[in-house]
Order: structure tokens, then C-alpha cells, then sequence
């Protein structure tokens, strides 16, 4: 039986998703025996050089000293461990789902059954806060949470309209919570933080890191039903979502956008391929058939 204070020290030193961590498990059985293994059989398990398994087995009995559970509780951060109630089902679907989660605001938002992604570029123009108008109040009356990723643009306006029009959001970031990214939307993360929830799959120490995002997009595709993108050029990260939506066999809505315009260049090419258009919140709940 894994230890959750082990669990959490074990991810403190060396955040790896629940894949690898279960083949880890399977060749030690259990986390109690972590504090016996040799750097050289960690190091053939996870495949990394003897000495950085040697570091990691060293830190790992530091922390293993402290209580993280009492630290992460006194900066309301909540740990959510993949065997905890608050996990979403839906990311064990995922290849490489987190091993823990960390959340900061409501987690029971998490088992709401009803959330759909709102993403698209991060240099969206006022074509998509007006989009967000038509489709943000619709599924806001239908009591649907909007997931995004606190970036610039499509982020900030889906996470803002969802406040705005009395809705439920979480917002997933690709860093710890002792970092916010980007600065300017400290203060939409503290208001998220507040009533919503912020969520992230790394400790709080954990900072910006640029591969990071591709990683977080996974989740924001993991814990929806299904993705909306508003405006992305053929180079977005947006289209990474989408494709991981994709392959788990999730819907994907696209507003359609002037031919001209780069920013509509990503969601035109979606629709060339089969995404759904669309230009209001009722057509989306008439295709999930939420009603």
C-alpha cells in the first residue's frame, strides 16, 4: 500500500507522471520500500544515470522528514494523489496522467460532471471576447464549468467572461504556485483562486518552464468534455489541445474567422478537417444534447 507522505516527498523531488511511476512501483512494490533502494536499481528503473538517482533517493529522505501536508495546507494548496477522490477519471485515459495534482480554491468543482474547454491564441483580438459573449451564457445557465490555461488572450477572456456571466472556472497552469504566469494575471488568478480553482500538476516550487504548456494542454483537454477555440493561427499552441482532444475522441467547436486574418487561420484549417463550427453556446449544449 503507497504512503501518501511518500507520495507527495517522492513528486516533491522528482515529479514523475503516473506511468513511470507505476512501473516504478512495480518494481518495488511499494513506496515504503523507496527509502531501501540503491541509486543504481532506482537508476535502472527510471532509466537515468546512477548519480541523479543517487541525488534524487538523498533529497527524497530530506523531505521525507517534513511534513508536506502541513506546509501545502498552510498555503491552502490541496495535493490530490491519482487514488484520491478528487481525481479526475477522465485523466487516467491520458498516457502520462499526473501523479498528483495540487489545487488551490474549490476542488469540488473537479467532480463536476459538465466542463468544456474555452482556448485559442494567446494574441486574440476583440473578435474573440465578442465570440465569448454568444457562447460563454449558454452553457453558463446549463451550469457547465469552463476550463482554460490563465494565458494571455483566449485564456483571460474565457476565464473572465466565465466570471463574469456567474459561471464556475479552473484554470490549469504549467508551473507551481509560487510562481504566476503571466504576471499580469495575478490578480485574475487570486480572484480564481477565491471562488474557482486553480489547478497544476507540478509542487509549488516548480517554475515557468516553456515545455511545460504543451504538458498542462493535455490536462485541459484530460478534464473536459470538449473544446471550444475561438481564434488560432497554424502555429498555435492551441492546436496541440485540440489534437490531444482528438485522439481521446472529444468534440471540437471552432468559431469561424475572417479568411484574412492570421489569428483565423488555425480554426479555419480545424474546420477543413472536421471540427464543428460554431458561433453560439446553444448550438454546442444541442450537439452535446445536455439539454
Amino acid at each position: 500500500m503507497n504512503n501518501l507522505k511518500e507520495i507527495l516527498s517522492f513528486h516533491y523531488v522528482y515529479p514523475l507522471p503516473l506511468n513511470k511511476f507505476r512501473i516504478l512501483m512495480k518494481s518495488i512494490e511499494t513506496t515504503r520500500n523507496l527509502i531501501e533502494t540503491s541509486p543504481t536499481e532506482l537508476a535502472k528503473i527510471l532509466s537515468i544515470s546512477t548519480n541523479r538517482a543517487s541525488d534524487i533517493l538523498s533529497n527524497y529522505r530530506q523531505v521525507l522528514k517534513i511534513n508536506l501536508l502541513d506546509v501545502y495546507n498552510s498555503s491552502s494548496v490541496k495535493a490530490i494523489p491519482f487514488n484520491s477522490d478528487f481525481y479526475p477519471d477522465s485523466l487516467h485515459d491520458l498516457l502520462d496522467p499526473p501523479t498528483v495534482l495540487y489545487a488551490k480554491g474549490d476542488i469540488s468543482i473537479l467532480n463536476h460532471p459538465k466542463k468544456i474547454a474555452i482556448i485559442g491564441s494567446r494574441k486574440a483580438t476583440n473578435y474573440s471576447s465578442l465570440a465569448l459573449e454568444y457562447i460563454v451564457p449558454p452553457l453558463v445557465e446549463q451550469d457547465i464549468v469552463i476550463v482554460s490555461g490563465l494565458a494571455k488572450g483566449a485564456d483571460s477572456l474565457a476565464h473572465r467572461a466565465t466570471i463574469q456571466f456567474g459561471g464556475k472556472t479552473i484554470a490549469v497552469l504549467g508551473h507551481g504556485f509560487s510562481h504566476i504566469y503571466p504576471p499580469e494575471n495575478k490578480k485574475l488568478a487570486c480572484e480564481i483562486e477565491g471562488n474557482h480553482l486553480l489547478l497544476t500538476e507540478y509542487p509549488p516550487y516548480v517554475g515557468v518552464q516553456k515545455w511545460h504548456f504543451p504538458m498542462r494542454n493535455r490536462i485541459i483537454s484530460g478534464i473536459s468534455n470538449a473544446i471550444v477555440v475561438t481564434e488560432a493561427s497554424l502555429k498555435s499552441g492551441t492546436l496541440i489541445t485540440t489534437e490531444h482532444a482528438l485522439e481521446h475522441g472529444k468534440d471540437i467547436f471552432v468559431v469561424p474567422g475572417p479568411i484574412q486574418k492570421e489569428q483565423s487561420k488555425g480554426t479555419n484549417s480545424l474546420l477543413r478537417e472536421g471540427a464543428i463550427p460554431i458561433w453560439n453556446g446553444y448550438q454546442i449544449l444541442e450537439e452535446l444534447k445536455l439539454f
